[in-house]
């Protein structure tokens, strides 16, 4: 596919999704039942307007079916499911109209909270509408008045799965077919703030009245170490801590308790809710003015200021005598600027280190932490 987007300074090639791949495989399979000689490539056109010239694969004709594939190109976008092989088989059916199933390898809901229902195929609502336009217009076609049976697969699905999202929503034996634009955008923030935002809607719909957060997986480390809590289901955010704050606002929590490295949640203190390097960065700067404040003279400060790593600067800080007052000066500037956007929300902030551990807790974070407790402990 050579369509690009810039990010950054990058101009990167995008790609498109298992949803796009499904719908032009379900045109080529229709229309090769229905009498159509062996079909190598489809045109497809996406709900973005993108049109899409696509290689149809490993076709095979039975009685009563025809079956192909196509495989999906991720474009730039560090995708797991890049390169995956899209099947359907198309069928007679004895139902009117157009029947869409999820076959081997494609993922079952098991928890409330997403878009497709407990018990259902992970085929999400726009990928069944292109899939169900495709399939209608090869019908009209070919004058075929009678009903028809997808069955999306995936090879390996099953494999795949486990390093994608799923098992975490709650989506079992199989990856997702996903896209709402049915191009991949490659590193696109939309579809990890997307992702967050459905992991919290299934916490919420098993009953979570608290959300635990953090950015990455030594955050969640770092909770089971220091605070005995299991942070198994615990959301992960990435950079986007004001995003999730507005989630958590919307989707009716009753409080969020976010744990966090110094190093990313050193930025909180200015306000600054998007904790990637592109969007601002100021540790140095705001850890700085905070030392000032505690009394630092201008040689601490400097060393501060040349510090490489946030770990480094409160190194700095620990042999000077001044860290416990820089975080307790840092952490009530944390605490305002999480509330304000939190709302009437009850939000608390954990800020670690890793060399020194635990540098402090904001004032909601030690009930936060019980609620949690309770929560997992009642379930």
């Amino acid at each position: 596919m050579e369509q690009y987007q810039y990010v950054g300074p990058k101009k990167l090639r995008c790609g498109y999704t298992t949803g796009s791949c499904a719908a032009a495989a379900a045109q080529a399979a229709v229309c090769m039942l229905l009498g159509a000689a062996d079909i190598l490539q489809v045109q497809l056109t996406t709900p973005k307007g993108v049109v899409l010239q696509l290689e149809i694969l490993n076709i095979c004709r039975r009685q009563g079916s025809v079956s192909c594939m196509v495989q999906k190109d991720s474009g730039d976008d560090p995708d797991s499911t890049n390169g995956v092989l899209v099947g359907v088989t198309a069928s007679f059916s004895a139902a009117p109209g157009v029947t869409i199933e999820g076959g081997e390898g494609v993922g079952r809901v098991t928890k409330p909270g997403l878009e497709c229902p407990v018990g259902s195929a992970a085929i999400n609502r726009v990928p069944c509408q292109m899939i169900r336009k495709e399939v209608e217009r090869a019908c009209q076609a070919y004058k075929y008045t009678n009903g028809i049976n997808i069955t999306i697969f995936i090879p390996n699905g099953k494999e795949i799965a486990q390093h994608t999202y799923n098992p975490r929503l709650g989506i079992v034996d199989g990856i997702s077919i996903l896209g709402t634009t049915g191009i991949v955008e490659p590193m696109s923030e939309k579809a990890l703030v997307d992702t967050i935002q459905v992991e919290m809607k299934v916490q919420k719909a098993a009953g979570a009245q608290y959300i635990g957060v953090t950015p990455g997986n030594y955050g969640e480390e770092f909770t089971k170490r220091e605070f005995g809590v299991s942070s198994q289901n615990w959301i992960k955010c990435s950079n986007f801590v004001g995003e999730t704050l507005d989630y958590s606002v919307q989707l009716g929590f009753s409080g969020v308790l976010l744990v966090g490295h110094l190093g990313k949640f050193v930025k909180l203190a200015a306000g600054i809710m998007n904790t990637h390097s592109r969007y601002a960065d100021g540790r140095m700067e705001i850890l700085s003015a905070h030392a000032a404040l505690a009394g630092a003279d201008k040689v601490v400060i400097q060393k501060i200021m040349n510090s490489i790593t946030t770990d480094q600067a409160v190194e700095e800080l620990a042999n000077t005598g001044l860290l416990s007052q820089v975080m307790d000066s840092l952490l009530i500037k944390i605490h305002e600027a999480v509330c304000r956007r939190a709302g009437q929300l009850k939000a608390g902030v954990v800020v670690y280190s890793n060399k020194h551990g635990l540098l402090g807790k904001t004032e909601y974070a030690d009930w936060l932490l019980n609620q949690l407790r309770n929560e997992e402990y009642s379930n």
